[in-house]
This record gives C-alpha cells, sequence and structure tokens, in this order.
C-alpha cells in the first residue's frame, strides 16, 4: 500500500478524534460553561447535523478544485475549528466551532475515498478504503481515550489543542505525501455531478448505509447503561470494556475491506446479515460480565466489517461524474444513521420495553438495510439478464 494511503488515514485520526473525543468530556464542559449534561450531549448531535449538511454543500462547492487541494483545505477547516473549540467562551461560541470543524468531516472521507481508491490497483480499491478508515478506528481506540484523559487532568480545553496539533501534523503529511491528481482531468458540470443522485442503485446504496449503520449506534449510543444496569459491571469497567469495541472496529474494518476486493456484493449482504445476528444475539451476551465482553467484541468486529463494503458500493454505482459527491453522501448517511439509531434507542428505552430490547430493534434495522441491499442485487441481475441474452444472440 503506497504511503500516500497512511496520510489519508492520519487525517481520518484527526477528524476521528474531534467527532467523539465529546463523549468523554461533558462533565467538565458542562460544569465549566454552565449548562447540562443533556445539553452538552447536544455538540454531539450538533456535530452530526453538520457533516449531513457540510459534506454535499462542501462536496459541490470543491467539484472544480483539485482533490489534493480540498483535502489541504479540508484539515486547514479542521484545525481552525479545534482551534476555535479550545478559545470558546461561552457553550455557544462551542457549539459553533464544532460545527465549523464538522463541515469538514464528510467532504474529507468522501473526497479521500476516490483519492484512495486511484492509488491502488483495482482489485485492492475496498482495502484501500478499509486502510484509511483504520484512522478512524484508531480514533475511537487510542484517540478518545487519550482525550478524556487530557481533558480529566489538563482541563477539556487541553483536549482540543491536541486535537489542533493532530491537524497540523495531518496537514503536513498530506501536503507531502498524497500526489497531485491529473492536470489534464476537466471537472463534471454541476448537472452530470447531481444526476448522480437520479441513479436508483445509489439512491439504494445509500439507504443500506442508514438503516444498516442506525442498528449499530441504536446500541452503542446506551453501552454505558446496558453494560452498567442489565451486566451488572462497575463504571470503572466500563472504559476497559470499550477498548475491546475498539479492537473489534480495527479487526472488522481491514476484514471488510479484504472480504470486499474479493466478491462485493457477497461482502456487503454477508456483514450486514452477521452485524444483525450480532445484535439480536445481545438479549442472551448481555447479562453476564464474561458474555458482554464477548458481545462488544462482536459488534465492533460485525459493525466496521461492514464500512468498506458499503462505501464500496456506493462508489461502484457513482462511477463517472458525481462520484466525489456520491461518496460524500455516504458519509453523510453514517452520521444519519448514527442520530436515527440513538433517537430510535431513546424511544424504545422510554417509550418501549426498555433497554433489554435494545438489541432486537437494532437487529431490525439492520435486517432493513439488508433486504434493501438484496433488493439492488435483484436489479443488478435484472439488468445482466437482457445483456447476456444479447451475448448469446
Amino acid at each position: 500500500m503506497p504511503i500516500a494511503l497512511l496520510a489519508l488515514t492520519a487525517g481520518a485520526f484527526g477528524i476521528g478524534t474531534t467527532e467523539f473525543v465529546i463523549m468523554g468530556l461533558l462533565m467538565q464542559v458542562s460544569a465549566d460553561l454552565h449548562v447540562t449534561i443533556a445539553t452538552a450531549g447536544l455538540l454531539i448531535s450538533g456535530y452530526a447535523v453538520g457533516v449531513a449538511v457540510g459534506a454535499p454543500l462542501l462536496t459541490i462547492a470543491t467539484r472544480r478544485v483539485p482533490r489534493k487541494t480540498v483535502l489541504l483545505a479540508l484539515m486547514a477547516i479542521f484545525t481552525i475549528g479545534n482551534i476555535a473549540c479550545a478559545l470558546a467562551a461561552n457553550y455557544e461560541m462551542l457549539m459553533a466551532a464544532r460545527v465549523i470543524t464538522s463541515l469538514a468531516h464528510g467532504t474529507f472521507f468522501g473526497v479521500g475515498s476516490v483519492v484512495a481508491t486511484g492509488l491502488v490497483p483495482p482489485e485492492r480499491r475496498a482495502s484501500a478504503i478499509s486502510i484509511m478508515f483504520t484512522g478512524l478506528t484508531a480514533a475511537t481506540l487510542l484517540g478518545v481515550p487519550a482525550g478524556a484523559w487530557l481533558g480529566l487532568h489538563f482541563g477539556w480545553r487541553a483536549t482540543f489543542w491536541a486535537v489542533a496539533v493532530i491537524g497540523v501534523i495531518a496537514f503536513t503529511v498530506l501536503a507531502v505525501f498524497v500526489p497531485r491528481g491529473n492536470a489534464d482531468e476537466q471537472p463534471a458540470r454541476l448537472r452530470e455531478e447531481i444526476a448522480v443522485l437520479g441513479r436508483p442503485q445509489v439512491l439504494l446504496g445509500l439507504a443500506v448505509t442508514i438503516l444498516g449503520f442506525a442498528g449499530v449506534f441504536l446500541v452503542f449510543t446506551f453501552i454505558q447503561p446496558l453494560l452498567t444496569q442489565v451486566t451488572g459491571v462497575a463504571e470503572s469497567s466500563v472504559s476497559p470494556i470499550l477498548l475491546v469495541f475498539g479492537g473489534g472496529l480495527a479487526i472488522g474494518n481491514l476484514l471488510g475491506g479484504r472480504l470486499a476486493d474479493r466478491a462485493l456484493m457477497p461482502a456487503l449482504l454477508g456483514t450486514l446479515l452477521a452485524l444483525a445476528v450480532a445484535l439480536g444475539a445481545m438479549q442472551w451476551l448481555i447479562h453476564t460480565p464474561t458474555t458482554a465482553v464477548i458481545f462488544v467484541l462482536l459488534l465492533g468486529i460485525a459493525s466496521f466489517a461492514t464500512v468498506a463494503p458499503m462505501q464500496m458500493r456506493v462508489l461502484e454505482k457513482a462511477a463517472g461524474a458525481g462520484q466525489n459527491l456520491a461518496s460524500s453522501l455516504n458519509i453523510a448517511a453514517f452520521n444519519l444513521g448514527n442520530a436515527l439509531g440513538a433517537w430510535a434507542g431513546g424511544m424504545v428505552i422510554d417509550h418501549g420495553p426498555g433497554l433489554e430490547a435494545l438489541g432486537w430493534a437494532a437487529a431490525l434495522f439492520t435486517l432493513g438495510g439488508l433486504g434493501i441491499a438484496l433488493w439492488s442485487r435483484a436489479l443488478d441481475r435484472r439488468v445482466a439478464l437482457p445483456e447476456c441474452a444479447t451475448a448469446g444472440a
């Protein structure tokens, strides 16, 4: 794998850290800025909304700009946004800074995925995407705990200063190692870019991402109360168990890339089915500490095994004009799935059967994504049959 992929991974690590690190800083932020913990939690929702809005808008706005220049500009926005977070004098300024920072997220991963696939032979494109997304798993496994430790010992602002430094390092690495694109390449017309949204298979791919990942966050959003109230572990044990989840993410991410390189559609269907099974198994595995750790590991592996196949499927169906836009929209779809899952999980807890039913509810969302993926495969076969008949004639 070329070293440019490691540069993209470094950028993904920084962006992933800033997205999730706030989860470990909510108490410090709420105390310092004199807001409730629930209000501080909206900093997570604000970021997700910024990703969903910024992904298509920035991708369209930068469509005539070389991809390397776009990546560098996005990393600059990311760095400035984290500096603004560190300097925020009140909650409103912190929210605004978080939203500004989030604007870089979707387009960076979207454009970065396209760049990553262009750095390797066609048979290794999904693995290239999975390696780039390893930065996101490393952020979950290392960046978030480290940021929480910094916030605990030196204040939450120190965490954002540290993430800003990561942004400077990532900018430098991207500038040095990511190759420039073909100078003769002409950008597609805006109409051609947007026309990709008229392709049914692209829209089905986005729907698979939303529903498939909604299942993940329907459970993961409430993993702390699940472990403490249902499993019965101490609060101090939650962080070590989450490290197991992060390790599962890393394994699943690389596994999904390998499987998608071998056979994309079987990999997509198989990983979605495995995720639904893992979520459904929560009903039996969550009740004892040992089996709960096994569940958390399986959830981590299964959830991120779906990422490369989902992203590659959308890129495949958006080939040509509009690939940058479709890729960025799929990153937005991941975040919409996160928001949908968190909302649905809250409904199950407050108005439904409660915490122990989250696994079943999550599995239903993921099975919905699997059903759409099967529909998409059926459309592929319907198109292929006339082509085979024509070739036979």
